[in-house]
């Protein structure tokens, strides 16, 4: 699997897990003052976003975006819905 498949899939899983917190762990942590569920999927959120970067590197070694592509997919990792709507305008190919 080349290094852009591994960048898409990535992509998804990191926007979905950003959108488990907002949606799910946030509200409990604040709502019903239960901190742990977001502990939890902040440090598996973490992972993925770093992992996003690292493979947004890699493939920008072998894709040679200009520079405004790069900062896009940069800016879309810590937006929500960003990772979807990367995935759809400048990853499917």
């Amino acid at each position: 699997m080349d290094n852009l498949k591994k960048l898409r899939i990535v992509a998804i899983v990191e926007g979905i897990s950003m959108l488990v917190i907002l949606f799910v762990t946030m509200p409990l942590k604040y709502m019903y003052n239960n901190p742990m569920p977001n502990k939890f999927s902040g440090i598996i959120h973490g992972f993925l976003f770093m992992t996003y970067l690292y493979y947004v590197y890699t493939c920008n070694l072998t894709q040679k975006w200009d520079k405004k592509t790069l900062v896009i997919l940069v800016l879309a990792s810590i937006l929500p819905f960003g990772p979807f709507i990367i995935d759809k305008k400048y990853l499917k190919h």
